[in-house]
């Protein structure tokens, strides 16, 4: 497949994406790429970081995301900026495979609403007061354990690297087929992540605590608020039926990409340190 009609989904809050957005521009032509917009385009092109990237995908559901790094770290966005150009000719050229990504659905149970999905996580965490949250995890209908903990985080392999990774959580390879839990601050030393395969359905309940009381939950998809939960109510999360549609240029390694974004010795300098 080649790329004849790409769009530009830029980051409004980086003034450099809009340069680039121009000089990407003015290439097009030389690949045989025009610019047209949203749904009518055969690829989107993301300039900016991943939250740029998230934005693309979900505002143009089924459409491939080719991210384009003016961000910090990048997991997502992993074509950086000396590479730009050469990212344009290898999707005139076909140069590219389209990755398909987990997503995850969420909903309140018992409440009928919209479809929300989330490509990196979903987070269920207290609202700032002091106090612990007590959560009741339960896995396809069973209770699977009760943390006392800060909130918990659901991440699919791609959003493994976000911010399940900052609170102690594995990382996951892209297509492993699986998602990890990982409790915020938990009040056990013996709670840790757990890996479970992604056609399992997660219900997290808010419980009152002795004093009758339960603690203000909020519930995240890919860093947006979607709604809060009272005492005895519960959050939903499963794998969705919509995958997101990530461009990995020719050469792509995912294991690369975690070498130069997390600093993982690749042994061309002698190796592990003694």
């Amino acid at each position: 497949m080649k790329i004849g009609k790409i769009h530009f989904s830029v980051n409004p809050r980086k003034p450099q994406a809009e340069a680039k957005r121009e000089l990407l521009r003015a290439s097009l032509a030389r690949f045989g790429i025009r610019e047209c917009m949203g749904y009518d385009a055969d690829a989107i092109v993301a300039l900016g970081g991943d939250g740029t990237i998230l934005r693309a995908i979900h505002e143009y559901p089924g459409v491939p995301v080719l991210g384009l790094n003016l961000g910090t770290l990048g997991y997502l966005s992993s074509v950086e900026e000396k590479d730009f150009d050469k990212a344009m000719e290898s999707l005139a050229e076909g140069n590219f495979r389209v990755s398909q990504r987990a997503m995850l659905s969420v909903n309140k149970v018992g409440v009928v609403g919209p479809l929300i999905t989330a490509l990196n996580d979903v987070v269920i965490t207290r609202k700032m007061s002091g106090h612990a949250a007590l959560l009741d995890l339960q896995v396809n209908g069973k209770l699977f354990t009760r943390y006392m903990c800060d909130g918990i985080i659901v991440a699919t392999p791609t959003g493994s690297t976000a911010y399940s990774l900052s609170a102690g959580g594995p990382v996951l390879m892209p297509e492993s087929g699986v998602v990890a839990v990982t409790a915020m601050n938990p009040h056990t030393l013996g709670v840790r992540p757990v890996v479970l395969g992604d056609n399992v359905r997660l219900a997290v309940t808010s419980c009152e605590r002795g004093n009758g009381r339960a603690e203000h939950i909020e519930v995240y998809a890919d860093g947006e608020m979607v709604f809060a939960l009272d005492g005895g109510e519960s959050v939903e999360v499963a794998k969705s039926g919509q995958n997101a549609l990530l461009i990995e240029l020719d050469g792509y390694d995912p294991c690369d990409v975690m070498r130069r974004k997390i600093g993982w010795r690749d042994g061309a300098n002698g190796g592990a340190e003694s």
